[in-house]
């Protein structure tokens, strides 16, 4: 496959992350071969924490938890996904699918041989992660799950996915402010904290109401002037002009974003997704999953899926599962200091055996 790399200077001198920069390669899928950027900060050998990010953002995100990590004697290893960040970016959509991040990310933490992981992933980061925890649970010691969840498509007949996808292909594009508005709306106007899973269950019993996650993947998708630095300054309580461009710094140009576009499109809202087989085999493994799970979700973000994992797996149950105050969706940004801390505390508390 066709990959492009973004120029280093686009990351120079960028705001408060002074880490140097490590690379692999990693199996592209194709015969091929896919560099990987990722921070190796901290004691070589001390206790891995292996920190995954979302969509748009990228290892930058974690600038604020890596001091107090390492200040504890942890080696923290955040990896920017493919497509993000300093990794390589393929420039055909058709390139991303889950199954290839899941197979990018488990050839990443073989290459390094991690073992004994503490995985901390947020929005994307978790089911990536969990996907290569399932499939390589001797590997990791305990799961921090940070606005983030697994879906399935559980719920939702089979018969509704071609008028579910109807309902997506006639949603509007909108632009950023239009597109925040709306889904704040629906978030305030929602009885119970709603995810994306739950407004397409909601979908099911009316057709007419449509989920606000889909105009998320319809903007993604086509809106013309997609710019990662200005979504993540809508989700952050606070983003100075450095630091948007530090999220805009990997996309100088249109052919560099496909990545991003691309995944809220990955997510399997449907049963007919051909995600949804590994997704509810991973779900199987979760339920017998008894290691240490803690969610660690922001108050203001939805926390159906942090009483999904509280009450479907076992190594969830006694947790003292925290909440972030004052953060939105990206906590390790909002509040990378108050989410290390419940990381130390939620490590000390479950020693390794």
């Amino acid at each position: 496959m066709r990959a492009l790399r973004t120029p280093e200077e686009r990351f120079q001198d960028l705001d408060g992350f002074p880490f140097q920069p490590n690379y692999l390669e990693v199996d592209a899928g194709d015969g091929g071969r896919l560099r990987m950027h990722y921070i190796d900060e901290g004691p070589s050998d001390g206790e891995v924490v292996l920190c995954l990010h979302g969509q748009p953002v990228w290892s930058y995100s974690y600038r604020k938890m890596i001091p107090p990590l390492t200040a504890a004697g942890y080696r923290v290893i955040a990896p920017d996904i493919v497509g993000f960040g300093r990794s390589d970016k393929p420039v055909q959509r058709s390139d991303y699918t889950f199954a290839s991040h899941v197979h990018w990310m488990h050839d990443f933490v073989r290459a390094l041989s991690l073992t004994d992981i503490t995985l901390v992933g947020q929005d994307w980061g978790g089911p990536i992660g969990l996907r290569v925890v399932t499939a390589d649970t001797e590997r990791f010691a305990r799961i921090v799950a940070t606005n983030t969840g697994l879906a399935d498509a559980r719920g939702i007949p089979d018969e509704m996915a071609p008028k579910l996808r109807q309902l997506l292909a006639g949603t509007p594009v909108l632009p950023p402010k239009e597109l925040d508005a709306v889904m704040r709306k629906r978030a305030l106007e929602s009885e119970r904290p709603a995810g994306f899973q739950d407004q397409t269950r909601d979908a099911v019993a009316d057709i007419d109401a449509r989920p606000s996650f889909m105009y998320w993947i319809r903007f993604c998708d086509a809106y013309p002037d997609f710019d990662p630095g200005e979504i993540v300054a809508f989700w952050l309580n606070d983003c100075s002009p450095e630091e948007r461009r530090a999220y805009s710094a990997p996309f100088p140009a249109e052919e560099y974003k496909q990545g991003a576009r691309q995944f809220p499109s990955l997510i399997p809202l449907f049963p007919d997704d051909p995600a949804v087989p590994d997704n509810r085999k991973a779900w199987e493994i979760l339920r017998e999953f008894d290691k240490p799970f803690l969610t660690a979700f922001s108050d203001s973000d939805s926390g159906t899926a942090a009483t999904q994992f509280q009450e479907e797996v076992p190594g969830a149950r006694g947790q003292d599962h925290a909440i972030i105050r004052d953060a939105l969706h990206y906590p390790q940004d909002d509040q990378g200091e108050q989410l290390a801390a419940v990381v130390i505390d939620f490590m000390k508390d479950n020693p390794l055996p």
